[in-house]
């Protein structure tokens, strides 16, 4: 279908310059037209047009899969951008092209020279105003959306319209309904289809524990949407020349502008390295976990052995690990033990302590 347009489009361009070239140099074709009378004019045009059209499009055919080929991976370029980057990128290059209509009369006195770096002028322009709106597509945003060109003064605003894009591991962990049920988290949740297709994906499988996961997970995604008070937005785009479900997130937080929130630490990892912000989970829980300090003394049930020898293992009620200096052969007793260190990893905080009575024996 590009190709016959393409074909079309020259056989108008062969037709305009055979009628054009006939009526600039008609005296010079041969006596034959000029058989009709009255109508040879008429006659000559339309014979030049047709010739014209005939000899472009056979032109046209040797070079038409090619035009075609670079047409459709430059339509297939564009409607891959994003949105905002589209329209910022068209309306600076309207404004490149309108400055270049301003100057264009300027160069009227030069004459063919004046034309010709009109033309030049109109592309450079044109270029120009396309790069400079797409480096300002932020704030052609916010024009658009609020009338004022301010960032500073939309801060508030965009803080309350900020994107919060979850992934599969946060969802089917289940406490962003939580979190969201307090009002910890501000703007709008946005939930990608690709996501949604992964976790139906993963609530299809065979395997139990796959399929149970998954269910949970869109379990919560219809709690957050039904029974919260907080805006949820479906994202219906995707990025087909991306194959990775985390980096298609990495790349949507960059076009909307927004958090990714996660509780996977390969992912936290990979937005930290290309600048996205992200919210993790785990972080959070870390974060409001009760705060013991060496010196403190707490009730502790040991629970099990330790790796070292002598050692018992016991736990908070957040599930934060306690190790017991010689609380082996303690193990199903409540007892009270003194808080020596705290050590926070990246898998969580871990406490060491040692029976209260070694302390007294001492």
């Amino acid at each position: 279908m590009l190709k016959k347009a393409i074909l079309a489009f020259i056989g108008l361009c062969g037709a305009w310059f055979g009628y054009t070239l006939y009526h600039t140099a008609g005296s010079s074709f041969p006596k034959v037209i000029n058989m009709f009378g009255e109508q040879s004019s008429i006659v000559g045009s339309l014979v030049c047009a047709m010739l014209g059209a005939i000899l472009f499009m056979l032109i046209g055919s040797l070079c038409a899969d090619r035009v075609a080929y670079t047409l459709h991976h430059v339509i297939g370029a564009f409607s891959k951008m994003p949105m905002n980057e589209l329209t910022a990128g068209a309306v600076g290059l309207i404004g490149g092209l309108v400055l270049a209509l301003l100057l264009y009369p300027s160069l009227a006195w030069l004459g063919k020279v004046g034309q010709m770096i009109g033309v030049g002028i109109t592309l450079v322009c044109g270029y120009m105003g396309f790069r400079v709106g797409m480096a300002k597509k932020e704030e052609l945003a916010t024009l658009w959306t609020s009338g004022r060109w301010s960032r500073a003064e939309l801060s508030d605003e965009r803080k309350l319209e900020e994107h919060k894009i979850l992934d599969t591991s946060v969802i089917i962990d289940g406490r962003i309904a939580d979190i969201c049920k307090t009002g910890f988290i501000e703007g709008t949740i946005v939930i990608p289809r690709f996501v949604l297709e992964e976790l139906q994906h993963i609530a299809d499988s065979s395997d139990l524990l796959k399929r149970n996961r998954g269910r949970r997970g869109l379990d919560i995604l219809n709690k957050i949407q039904k029974e919260l008070d907080i805006r949820v937005m479906i994202y219906e785009g995707d990025f087909e020349d991306i194959s990775e479900v985390d980096s298609k997130l990495v790349k949507l937080a960059k076009v909307l502008q927004g958090k990714v929130v996660t509780n996977d630490f390969n992912l936290n990892k990979v937005c930290e390295l290309q600048s996205v912000s992200v919210l993790n989970i785990n972080d959070l829980a870390n974060a409001v976990k009760p705060v013991v300090l060496p010196g403190e003394e707490i009730m502790v049930q040991v629970i099990k052995d330790g790796k070292e020898h002598g050692q018992g293992v016991a736990y908070l009620d957040d599930g934060t690990m306690i190790v017991v200096e010689g609380g082996r052969e303690y193990i199903g007793m409540i007892m009270e033990v003194l808080v020596t260190s705290v050590l926070q990893t990246s898998a969580g905080r871990m406490i060491f302590a040692k029976p209260k009575l070694m302390e007294k024996a001492q």
